[in-house]
């Protein structure tokens, strides 16, 4: 597999205004890189490559706000992201359990994306809804008062809904 070039990847029009608008504003490199990820749902190595060629940012540069801030992906999102809270409440309440099932089920680990490009797995610190814990987003729907058994049904719904 070839590496490339960055001209291989397609930025909008609205992106590359956004870009041309902060390339030499403080901070550029963190906003450009959300507006990437806002995009691509991800931030390929094409378009890292791209960003830097047109802000005259090394790569390595990129790479390390990439891997140093959490938010920021470097490999495409599933077609559900699976957030499961972490946060104390959640916690407490057998969130690392309901991780575990997840793992098991969809045979991935956190920040990984299941073979059938279904499912990324995420763990994050608080959705907000501690009264339900423990707590799981998938895309927009909030799952509270999970157990174990209830995920394979949750699962096979998203499955089910293609």
């Amino acid at each position: 597999m070839s590496v490339g070039t960055a001209e291989e990847i397609k930025f909008s029009d609205e992106l590359l205004a956004f870009i041309e608008e902060w390339k030499s504003k403080p901070g550029n490199l963190i906003m450009i890189l959300h507006k990437v990820q806002g995009e691509f749902g991800y931030i390929p190595r094409q378009a890292a490559l791209k960003v830097s060629e047109m802000i005259g940012v090394p790569l390595a540069k990129i790479y390390g706000v990439i891997t140093f801030y959490h938010f920021f992906k470097t490999e495409k999102p599933g077609k559900y992201i699976i957030q499961v809270c972490l946060g104390t409440a959640c916690y407490l309440r057998g969130g690392a359990d309901i991780m575990q099932e997840l793992e098991t089920i969809l045979g991935t680990g956190v920040g990984h994306v299941t073979d059938d490009g279904f499912f990324s797995l995420e763990a994050v610190r608080c959705i907000g809804c501690c009264g339900l814990a423990p707590v799981m987003m998938i895309g927009k729907e909030v799952f509270g008062k999970l157990t174990k058994e209830k995920i394979p049904e949750i699962i096979a719904d998203f499955k089910a809904r293609g």
